[in-house]
């Protein structure tokens, strides 16, 4: 039973590939937002009040998902006798 290993791709090879394609990505990203930055910088800064206070309504919002508003009382009322009691 001879295998021949050269044809198969090794998976380190493919790894650096994907590390390689990200950090291009990010990269360019980068230079993007530079660019970005420098060119529309009085316009950004001009609504950032703006995004903090929109941010507060929306954290609102997004952050009540793990308080568990809501869930639940179906079946607290099945404990519950007809007194009110457990």
């Amino acid at each position: 039973m001879n295998h021949d290993h050269n044809t198969h791709e090794h998976p380190e090879d493919t790894e650096r590939k994907i590390s390689r394609s990200k950090l291009v990505t990010i990269g360019f990203f980068l230079v993007i937002g530079y660019f970005l930055w420098t060119e529309h910088r009085a316009h950004v800064i001009q609504f950032l009040p703006f995004l903090l206070l929109a941010a507060c309504p929306l954290m609102h919002l997004f952050m009540h998902h793990g308080h568990g508003h809501g869930h639940g009382q179906r079946d607290d009322a099945k404990d519950m006798d007809t007194k009110g009691e457990r």
